[in-house]
């Protein structure tokens, strides 16, 4: 079974799995008496280990309460589980909500399980205030080792409510140039061309260039013979050039444009041509302009010089 396959057995899995959740939560709400943590069945449970493993709980943990964590649990992770599916859904409207819907599914992840982890404890009969009232001083005493781990954490809220690049843009961050796959609470991961994945410290993230915003330029430097004449080439190029946007629809935004004289060369003269292009398919556009121009001056007869060296010999 491929990647693919595996990837919806999974899900179809986690379907079934979180639709019995949901049934049985349901036909406990219709019928109270039936929930483990109700007087009733506690009595009859109590009863049932007494009799059956001969054990005595009275004020201690029992088997109630071990069905009352199991449903718990199925509890806080069927809503998680909603609440995952409904933000996966609000983030399907464009790159800006999946941005940000992406960081809150995460916060959300954190939340489950610490709501899981305290009810969990009142269930048991452990007293959370004092736990809670501990954790916070810890966490203050930490907080003053963790700082960045904080400036990772505000500056990822910042880059989400500033907007400055959403997943699926494009940006290049020192030399490193890939789509934005994901924007955590803490990190933002990196994809280039090669699938190789970047992870960066939200913090870490200050100097870059976001080449989604507008449209990109491919650009050709090609050389022409000196002998050329550029008067009747330029008018060559105004009829060909729009041919070459007709075959090539799916890379270029319009007709590749002649923007003249770039460079009188050593060899040649240097012309400059450029196309209006999306920019992840820039460096497909700028190999296709390559070719384009090559071959629009081959079926032209329009010489492309190379450089040449004269001997003299005495």
């Amino acid at each position: 079974m491929n990647k693919k396959g595996k990837k919806k057995a999974a899900v179809g899995t986690g379907t079934l799995i979180g639709a019995g959740i949901a049934a049985l939560i349901i036909i406990f709400l219709l019928n109270p008496n039936w929930l483990p943590f109700s007087e009733k069945t506690t009595s009859k449970i109590a009863e049932l280990e007494k009799a059956n493993f001969l054990i005595e709980r009275s004020g201690q943990i029992t088997l109630a309460h071990w069905l009352t964590l199991l449903l718990a649990v199925c509890v806080v992770w069927l809503l998680y589980t909603l609440g995952k599916l409904l933000l996966a859904v609000l983030g399907k409207r464009n790159a800006r909500a999946r941005t940000i819907t992406t960081m809150f599914i995460g916060g959300l992840k954190y939340l489950a399980v610490i709501a899981g982890v305290v009810w969990g404890l009142r269930i048991l009969g452990v007293d959370t205030t004092a736990i809670l009232a501990g954790i916070g001083i810890i966490g203050l005493i930490l907080g003053f080792g963790a700082q960045s781990l904080i400036e990772d954490v505000i500056t990822g809220l910042f880059i989400i409510f500033e907007g400055k690049y959403s997943i699926g843009d494009i940006i290049v961050l020192d030399d490193f140039r890939g789509i934005v796959r994901d924007i955590g609470v803490r990190t933002t991961t990196i994809e280039d061309a090669g699938y190789n994945l970047k992870v960066v410290n939200n913090s870490d993230i200050r100097n870059f260039q976001n080449r989604s915003r507008n449209t990109s330029l491919a650009v050709c430097l090609c050389s022409v013979a000196y002998e050329t004449d550029l008067r009747a080439l330029e008018k060559m190029l105004n009829e060909s050039l729009p041919d070459m946007y007709l075959a090539r629809k799916d890379l270029y935004l319009g007709a590749p444009r002649y923007l003249g004289v770039h460079e009188l060369a050593d060899s040649g003269v240097v012309l400059k041509f450029v196309a209006d292009v999306k920019e992840e398919n820039i460096f497909a556009a700028q190999r296709a302009l390559n070719r384009d121009i090559r071959v629009l001056f081959a079926d032209k007869g329009v010489e492309i010089p190379f450089p040449q060296v004269d001997v003299h010999q005495k």
